[in-house]
Parts: C-alpha cells; structure tokens; sequence
C-alpha cells in the first residue's frame, strides 16, 4: 500500500483585469463607467485625470447621433458629452486602437472622440448605443482607418444613455456635419467620481 498521499494542485489563479469603477452624476440620474486601466492605460489615465481633477462638473452631454441624423458612413449611433471648461482637459491623448487594446466597440462602451490622429482628448467622450464596429481599427468611418480610442463601458444606468440617445435635437449646428445632431436641452453633467477598483 502506498503511503504517499497525491496532491492536487489547481492551475494559478488569472489576474483579473485591472479596472477602475466611475460614477458618472447626470440630472437623469447615475452612470456606472468602468475603465479600462491595463488594456487602454493611456485613453484611460486621460479619462481619470478629468474625473479627479472636477472637469466634468458642469459637462454635459450635448450630441446624439441615430439613424435620423447620422451624416457619416458606415453608420453610427452614440451620445457624446464635452467640459464645459476646456481648459480642464488634456489635449492631444496619444492614440490607442482597438486593435491594440482588444476593447471593441459595443453597446455601451465608452470612447475618446478625436478629430486626426493624436487629437483625442478626454474633454469629449462619446458612448455606444448598441454595437458600433464601424468605430474599431481597420473600418472606414474615418478615412485614416485608425478608429478610435475605446476604454471602458457602461455598467449600470445604461437606460440613461438610451434616454440621452432619443432626446430632442435642433436643427441648427455650427458645422452643417452637426445639424439635426446637436440636443435641445443639453443632459448636464453633476460630477464624477472614483467609486473603486479591481
């Protein structure tokens, strides 16, 4: 009879990602955001440097974009917010592709908005309604290819951006791009905050 016991030995336990939990306060209610710090660390520490620094106080969320307004092509449909101080933000965010991160677009993920390459900046955010694949790297909502900078997704209080989604929009925009897009009634942001991590 053998006397040696057998010892099962269970694989190493996976790191679980590393994320950072933010309560994002609208006049409709609450947004539960988790960001991404260890697959998009750049977009990310942008996102989070507004949030500690009290730059999306007094931010809103002004833009809608839907079947009946949407100017680009492959068609798109988010919500986007901006500081009301620009100053507050932290231009020219080195740009980090979905290619690289592995974050796709899809419902509720939230992204940097950016012009060319390197503009983005976390003083405009915009939020998926449904699964945009026409964002990620490789498609041709932009010409340069590069899509853009997702880094963390809606957890809770989804039903608020979907509410921000079907606002009522003016006609009237700066930019003709932004006509039919630009909301009424700008949903206004309270405050954010840093609520934990993992």
């Amino acid at each position: 009879m053998n006397d040696d016991v057998a010892i099962a030995t269970d694989p190493a336990p996976q790191a679980s990602p590393l994320t950072e939990r933010v309560r994002l306060v609208t006049e409709l209610g609450a947004v539960a955001i988790e960001v991404y710090l260890d697959r998009a660390p750049i977009s990310a520490a942008a996102f989070l440097r507004c949030v500690e620094g009290g730059a999306y106080a007094g931010a809103s969320f002004f833009r809608t974009v839907r079947a009946d307004n949407d100017r680009g092509a492959p068609p798109i449909e988010v919500v986007q917010a901006a500081v009301a101080d620009m100053s507050k933000a932290h231009p020219g965010v080195p740009h980090e592709t979905t290619m690289k991160t592995g974050i796709r677009h899809v419902d509720g993920t939230v992204s940097l908005a950016r012009a060319a390459v390197g503009t983005g900046t976390s003083a405009t955010f915009f939020i998926c309604i449904g699964d945009q694949p026409a964002l990620d790297f490789g498609t041709t909502r932009n010409e340069d290819g590069q899509g853009f900078a997702a880094f963390g997704r809606v957890v809770e209080g989804m039903e608020i951006v979907r509410a921000i989604h079907g606002a009522p929009t003016q006609q009237d925009a700066p930019v003709a791009y932004l006509e039919g897009q630009l909301i009424r009634d700008p949903v206004m942001i309270l405050f954010a905050q840093r609520v934990g991590s993992n």
